[in-house]
């Protein structure tokens, strides 16, 4: 199975459902709609992120998502350089009315799935293949 390294806390959002979009510059490509992939944290968490952007776009799709994800920041226990769960490829977009899209491409999300206890991987940038 293929897996797409992403940086914390994007990787943390999606695969606890909360960020239903992975904005990104290029393309899809068809034949990875529809498939299931490993959600890979990076090995370092974008800590210049604006969290109040982030807190208020999850009060605005997860009311009850702000207190989880505040928890885990204000600890600074997002695990990186590892698979942290998996999600589903939808499709790709230009335009998307989730707050989450910024564009230029969104790569839709389905089925997140948060695994208990990330397992430690070295990602790649892409898609890259994992193996056992």
């Amino acid at each position: 199975m293929k897996a797409l390294s992403i940086r914390q806390p994007w990787a943390w959002l999606i695969v606890n459902g909360y960020k239903d979009v992975e904005n990104r510059s290029w393309r899809l490509a068809p034949q990875m709609m529809g498939q299931r992939i490993y959600v890979h944290a990076g090995l370092r968490v974008q800590w210049d992120t604006s969290w109040a952007w982030i807190l208020g776009r999850l009060q605005e799709t997860h009311p009850d998502g702000a207190s989880p994800f505040w928890q885990v920041w204000r600890a600074g226990d997002f695990p990186t350089g590892s698979l942290v769960g998996e999600v589903t490829l939808v499709q790709d977009v230009t335009k998307h009315p989730s707050p989450w899209f910024e564009g230029p491409h969104g790569f839709l999300l389905r089925d997140a799935k948060a695994y208990e206890m990330p397992i430690q991987y070295k990602g790649a940038l892409g898609f890259f293949e994992v193996t056992p």
